[in-house]
């Protein structure tokens, strides 16, 4: 047995031990799309970007709002995130191009150090 060979038929072709293409992820679907709409009609300051198909999942929307709040779901292509943003009447972004906006990494920091305060505040409560 050579080195790399357990790898090969493990899957990480893609291909299953019946030599059928696995699939790794769900497809993106309506709840998907109704959820980006729904954000977006909730939330102020709403942009799209965005992020390519991978080996996992299909093309992906991360909807960021002026805050930094977001939410990432599948929509299967960029044409159809485009069709999206133009519905809900918000800017949209390819992620490859120009990042993802400093609001989301923010909040992201935000939520963090809120969560690190949460578990010492139940580990003193638990004491």
């Amino acid at each position: 047995m050579g080195l790399f060979s357990w790898f090969r038929r493990s899957g990480s072709s893609g291909l299953g031990a019946d030599g059928r293409r696995q699939v790794l992820d769900r497809e993106g679907g309506p709840a998907d799309l109704e959820h980006l709409r729904a954000f977006a009609a909730s939330r102020t300051g709403v942009e799209f970007f965005v992020e390519p198909e991978t080996t996992a999942t299909d093309t992906t929307v991360v909807a960021v709002a002026k805050d930094g709040e977001w939410t990432r779901r599948r929509v299967g292509t960029p044409r159809a995130a485009e069709r999206l943003a133009r519905r809900c009447k918000v800017p949209v972004y390819d992620v490859q191009v120009t990042g993802y906006p400093q609001a989301m990494r923010d909040w992201n920091a935000r939520a963090k150090a809120d969560r690190e305060r949460l578990a010492a505040w139940e580990r003193e409560i638990g004491d």
